[in-house]
Parts: structure tokens; sequence; C-alpha cells
């Protein structure tokens, strides 16, 4: 009998052993996150961003350490696009450039989210948790996507956003779905598909020239 109780209870704490080394902190599997994307030279992907009530759809580009595009499908010829020390807008509804000089240096944003960058930001200035658990789930009901999903709470109230959700592809660790939402109740959402790794994009792809048509409007969000 009491070697039944014995064997019982090395069993019972083998499995609590086990059951420990399998848990997976969110601030760990954030790190690992940002290992593999640090591993990303360059990429492109699909992007569809909704704002309240605007919808957009385009392929984004983005190249080491900080070269961004996005070529938008709707709104048709839309272009967006950052090369590390400006940023460029394209709206051809309104037949204007927008242009805004950025500084270089260390507090300066990211220009996406879905960076290396962006997730060293946001390591810094939110937490790291778990929405439901370190299993993966549906993005949402119906979907076929199985994600992860860690929510980033700001560390104090001057950060831009209130909270962030991240929805993550678990057998690569690619960022699915981010939804940003500021202290107003706004919520920004992008959903990142067809995702290409590594493909060699040079820095020519980053290179705009708007129509000479269009009106420029120079540091615009310092305008008054």
């Amino acid at each position: 009998m009491k070697k039944t109780v014995l064997v019982c209870t090395l069993v019972c704490a083998l499995t609590g052993i086990a059951r420990a080394q399998s848990i997976l902190t969110a601030a760990a599997f954030f790190q690992t996150v940002s290992e593999e994307y640090g591993k990303i030279q360059d990429y492109e992907a699909s992007v569809d961003i909704k704002a309240s009530k605007l919808s957009m759809e385009g392929r984004v580009s983005f190249k080491r350490p900080d070269l961004l595009r996005i070529d938008f499908s709707s709104p048709e010829n839309q272009v967006i696009v950052f090369n590390g020390d400006q940023l460029t807008i394209y709206l051809p509804g309104n037949d204007a450039v927008l242009n805004q000089s950025v500084q270089n240096n260390a507090s300066t944003p990211s220009a996406n989210l879905a960076t290396p960058q962006g997730l060293s930001l946001m390591s810094r200035y939110y937490s790291v948790a778990y929405e439901v658990g370190q299993d993966p789930i549906p993005l949402e009901e119906g979907s076929d996507d199985m994600v992860v999903r860690l929510v980033l709470s700001r560390r104090n109230t001057t950060e831009a956003f209130r909270f962030i959700k991240l929805s993550i592809l678990p057998h690569n660790k690619l960022i699915r779905r981010i939804e940003a939402v500021t202290p107003q109740g706004e919520t920004f959402r992008f959903d990142f598909t067809n995702y290409v790794i590594n493909q060699g994009i040079t820095e020519q792809r980053f290179i705009y020239d708007p129509p000479s048509s269009a009106n420029n409007y120079n540091n615009f969000l310092f305008s008054e």
C-alpha cells in the first residue's frame, strides 16, 4: 500500500513538473516573436486596414532597417512610402502628395508595428499578457486561422494606444492581426496575409515618384 502511494505521489509530482515546463509566459512568447522578426530582412504581405468606417486594402513591402511601402488597391492607386527619412502619402482622390520629414533618432517610432523596430517599442512601452492562454484559438468565429492572442497594455498614459491586441500565427510567429485601441475607444485593425519572406527586395522598391500634376503639401503633420 505504501509503495502504491509513493508511486502515485511520484507520478503526480513528475506530471506537475512536466506541466510547469510546458508553460511559456506571454513575455517569453512575445520574445520569440521578436526574435523571428529579427531574422527578417524583407517581406511583402497583403494588408487589410479598418478604422471606424474606413476600409483599405493593399500590398505592404518592408525592408530592414525601416523602409516601408504600401500600394493600395482600395483606395485605388493610393500609396504610402517611408524611406527612413521622409513619409510620403499620395492621395489620388485629392490629387495631393503629403510629405513629412521624420527626425532619425532612437525615439522615432517605427514606420510599422509589424517590424522588428515596432515590436521592440511595444515591449518597451507596453506590458504583455495572454488574452486567453498560450494555446492557439481561432482568429475569429468560423476562421480556420489558429492564433495565439496577446494583449499589450500601455505602461503610462502618454502612449497613443490604450492597448494593442496581437494575433500571432504559432507555426511561424508572424503577425496575423493587429488591433490597436486609442484612449477614445477608436479601433484600428490591420490584417496581414500572404506573406513572402526574405526575397531580396531592393531599395529601388521604396523610391516613389508621384504624379507631377499632384499638389505637394510639406510637413503636413505640423501645419496649422
